[in-house]
């Protein structure tokens, strides 16, 4: 009686672990998004985007005053590209190898001492470590004009990633200093986040499939790819987070919907928990005989079956 009592409530036990689970609610996001500013302070000259412009990475977006920037790297162009020290000191070293030459040879030939010959090998040292010292400076005038390049550089703010322009913060005319001038936000790909009961915890591994389908008109399903599955979860709320990867190369989809999300049939198999077998009706079994079947206790011995 009592099971036949409990039969309705398996039924519907069974009956919802075998039904598909429900779409669950969800944000997409951009995958990235960037706050913008400057790594020097100055004013700002030029805007050359404004909010919903698309840029890609490197792009300039603006650009700061740097008239003493260019000045700076004219000078250090021009101290990089004078050849006039180098190509003196090859020329006076050239010269005294042709002393040392000609007293080599008339010390050889007795007409001048041995010193005046040490004199004209110590002279050639001397123009030889000019010319090195010129070279050398030469290469010090070719590191300040890179070092001026840079510097000039850095009053060109650059998109940091391909995207869209979210927001502009600033103005031109505006001093920069800590605060963010643009935001840029990837929108390719996009995420969602999607909120999960704990009891999928096992469930779930990165790679899987599930179907987005986003709540803007006339947008088909989509198929998203699980990146990141949280190792903690929620007491509060017995449920964890998982992030999805959505490819949107034609960038259809802008970011900020709400969508719907469930897993692919193919890609996920919704795996309960172990149950144990459904308790079997306390009936007496009967032996060939008619009797009741006996079954061995430790401690009683022989009692029948249906018998504590």
């Amino acid at each position: 009686m009592k099971f036949l009592c409990a039969l309705p409530f398996l039924v519907m036990a069974a009956a919802a672990q075998a039904a598909p689970p429900q779409p669950l609610g969800c944000l997409i996001e951009p995958y990235q998004s960037s706050d913008v500013g400057s790594p020097v302070v100055g004013v700002i000259e030029t805007l050359h985007v404004d909010r919903g412009d698309r840029v890609t990475r490197g792009q300039p977006l603006a650009t700061l005053r740097a008239d003493v920037e260019r000045s700076s790297v004219a000078v250090a162009e021009s101290r990089a590209q004078a050849v006039g020290e180098v190509r003196a000191a090859e020329a006076n070293a050239e010269l005294a190898r042709q002393k040392l030459a000609r007293a080599e040879d008339l010390a050889r030939q007795q007409f001048i001492s041995t010193q005046a010959v040490e004199q004209a090998r110590a002279e050639t040292r001397v123009a030889e470590n000019r010319l090195a010292q010129a070279r050398e400076q030469q290469g010090i005038y070719a590191r300040e004009h890179d070092l001026a390049r840079a510097q000039l550089g850095l009053r060109t703010i650059r998109s940091p990633s391909s995207g869209v322009v979210a927001d502009r913060f600033m103005a031109a005319g505006e001093r920069v200093e800590e605060r963010p001038i643009f935001r840029v936000a990837v929108d390719d790909p996009l995420r969602a986040e999607v909120v999960l009961p704990a009891s999928l915890f096992t469930s779930v591994r990165i790679g899987m499939a599930m179907a987005i389908q986003p709540e803007f008109p006339g947008a088909p399903p989509r198929k998203a790819r699980v990146v990141l599955v949280d190792r903690v979860i929620e007491g509060a709320s017995n449920t964890f987070r998982i992030r999805l990867e959505l490819p949107n190369p034609d960038r259809a989809l802008p970011a900020g919907l709400r969508c719907k999300a469930e897993f692919s049939d193919v890609d996920f198999a919704l795996t309960p928990p172990a149950r144990r077998p459904a308790p079997q009706p306390a009936a007496a079994a009967l032996n060939p005989n008619g009797g009741m079947q006996l079954r061995a206790s430790p401690t009683l011995g022989a009692v029948p079956a249906g018998r504590p």
